[in-house]
C-alpha cells in the first residue's frame, strides 16, 4: 500500500490540536479552581454574617425582625434584577444550560454571566435561600472556557469539549471532589465516555484542585466517625433505604416544579417582586431557625455524626424539604446538589435510627444510613448513580459504605423510572429551552 502523506498531516494536525486542548484545559481548570474557591470563601463569610446579623437583631425586637427579612428580601430581589438585566441563563442551577449549551440546543452564554452568577450566587445562598454553590460554580467554570475558546479561537468541537472540562472543574472545585467532577461529566453531561473529553477534564481536574486546595484547604467537606462493614443482614435495610429514597426523589422533583409553576402563574408580579416575596419568606425563616437556612453543610453534617432526635429530625427534613423547593423558584443563582445532599442525609438518618430501634441485635450505625442516604437521594433527583457515590465517598473520605450505596442507588434510581418520573435536569433543561425562546422573541 502506498504511502500517504496527506493522512501523515491529518494525524499531525489532530496530535496538535489534543495538545493545544490540553493545555487550554490546563489553564480553565486553575481559573475556575481560584474562582470558585473564592466563591467558596466568600459564601462562608457570608454565613457567618448572616448569622452575626441574626444574633445582633434578636436584641432588637421588632425592628431586629423586620432588618433580617428585609436584608434577605433585598439581597434576593438584587440577584434577580441582575439575572434579568444582564444574564437571564444565570438563574438556578445553570447545569441544564450548560447541558444544553452542548447537546447545541442553544448558544453559549456571553461573559457576563460569570460574573453574575459569582455575585448573583453570593447575595441569593448568603440571605439564607436553601441553595448549593456547585451549580454557580459548574456554569461559572463552563462560561470560563466558553471564553477561553473565542479568545483562543476554537472550532465549535473543541470548545464543546473545553466547556465539559470547564464545567467539570467546576463540580470537582465546590465539593473537594475531583474523581466526581470527572465522572459528572462523562456520566452526567455527555452521557457517553469521549477520550477528548476525557483527556481535557483530566487536565482541567489536575490544576482546578491544587489550585483550590491551596486557597480552602484540603481536608474532606464532611466529617465522619469510622464505620463499620455492613453485615449482610442489613442489606435488606439499604435496599429498603434505596427504595424510599427513590420514592421521596419523585416527590422532591415534583414539588420542584411544581412550585416553579405556581411562580410562573403570577407572571404579572415582576421577577424582582416574586424574588423579593421569596427572599422575606426565608428571612422570617431565618428568624426563628437560623441553624436551618442557607445551602445546608452544617445540616449535612450534624447528621452524619447523628446529633439530632428523631422528632426535630423529621421536622427539619419537612421544613428543608420544602424550602429546598421554594428557594428554586426565586429564580437567582444556586444549584441543586448541597441541598439533595441535606435531605438524603436526615432521611438516611431518620431511617437508621428507627431501624437500630426495631433491631438492636443488627447493633446497626445510624449515621452509616445517613451517608447511604446521601447517595440515595441524589441518584434518585438526578438519575448519575456513579457521581453520586464517588461524590459521598470524596467529600466524607469513606469508602466502607460503596457497597450498600449501590444497592440503595439502583433501589433510588428504578422506583423513579418506573414511575416515569424523569431526572430533574431533563425537566429543568425544557424550561432552560422555553427561556431561550422567549429571549429570542424579545
Amino acid at each position: 500500500m502506498d504511502h500517504n502523506p496527506h493522512d501523515d498531516r491529518k494525524i499531525a494536525d489532530e496530535r496538535r490540536s489534543l495538545l493545544g486542548l490540553a493545555v487550554m484545559a490546563l489553564i480553565v481548570g486553575a481559573t475556575t479552581g481560584c474562582v470558585g474557591a473564592i466563591f467558596r470563601i466568600l459564601l462562608s463569610h457570608a454565613d457567618r454574617l448572616r448569622d452575626a446579623m441574626i444574633a445582633w437583631a434578636h436584641g432588637h425586637a421588632v425592628w431586629g425582625f423586620l432588618i433580617v427579612v428585609g436584608a434577605c428580601a433585598v439581597a434576593t430581589m438584587v440577584a434577580a434584577w441582575m439575572v434579568r438585566q444582564f444574564a437571564p441563563h444565570a438563574s438556578g442551577s445553570g447545569i441544564p444550560h450548560v447541558e444544553a449549551v452542548l447537546h447545541e440546543e442553544i448558544p453559549p452564554a456571553p461573559f457576563v454571566l460569570v460574573p453574575v452568577k459569582f455575585l448573583g450566587g453570593l447575595l441569593a445562598i448568603g440571605s439564607g435561600l436553601a441553595l448549593g454553590r456547585e451549580g454557580p460554580t459548574v456554569q461559572m467554570g463552563a462560561g470560563i472556557a466558553v471564553f477561553a475558546a473565542r479568545v483562543c479561537r476554537l472550532c465549535r468541537a473543541d470548545s464543546r469539549v473545553l466547556l465539559a472540562a470547564g464545567a467539570g472543574a467546576g463540580l470537582a472545585t465546590a465539593f473537594n471532589a475531583p474523581i466526581a467532577g470527572l465522572v459528572f461529566v462523562l456520566e452526567e453531561l455527555v452521557h457517553r465516555i469521549e477520550q477528548r473529553v476525557a483527556i481535557a477534564a483530566l487536565a482541567a481536574l489536575t490544576t482546578a484542585i491544587p489550585v483550590a486546595r491551596l486557597l480552602h484547604g484540603d481536608a474532606p467537606d464532611f466529617q465522619i466517625l469510622p464505620l463499620s462493614y455492613p453485615s449482610f443482614e442489613s442489606a435488606p435495610l439499604f435496599l429498603a433505604l434505596g427504595g424510599i429514597a427513590g420514592v421521596l426523589a419523585v416527590a422532591y422533583n415534583r414539588a420542584l416544579l411544581s412550585t416553579i409553576a405556581v411562580r410562573d402563574r403570577f407572571g404579572q408580579l415582576s421577577v424582582e417582586l416574586r424574588a423579593g416575596l421569596i427572599g422575606a419568606c426565608v428571612g422570617i425563616a431565618a428568624w426563628f431557625v437560623p441553624e436551618l437556612v442557607g445551602g445546608g453543610d452544617q445540616i449535612t453534617q450534624r447528621a452524619l455524626i447523628a446529633d439530632e432526635g428523631m422528632a426535630i429530625l423529621g421536622l427539619a427534613f419537612l421544613f428543608r424539604f420544602g424550602l429546598g423547593a421554594l428557594s428554586y423558584a426565586a429564580g437567582t443563582p444556586g444549584g441543586l446538589f448541597a441541598p439533595l445532599l441535606v435531605l438524603g442525609a436526615q432521611s438516611g438518618l431518620l431511617f437508621g435510627e428507627a431501624c437500630r430501634l426495631a433491631f438492636p441485635a443488627l447493633a446497626l450505625q445510624p449515621q452509616a444510613f445517613a451517608l447511604v442516604g446521601m447517595a440515595a437521594f441524589f441518584t434518585g433527583v438526578v438519575r448519575a448513580p456513579v457521581t453520586g457515590i464517588i461524590l459521598v465517598a470524596e467529600m466524607t473520605g469513606n469508602v466502607t459504605m460503596l457497597l450498600p450505596m449501590l444497592g440503595a442507588c439502583f433501589m433510588a434510581m428504578l422506583l423513579p423510572m418506573l414511575l416515569g418520573n424523569e431526572p430533574i435536569y431533563e425537566s429543568l433543561r425544557e424550561h432552560t429551552l422555553r427561556l431561550e425562546r422567549q429571549i429570542r422573541q424579545r
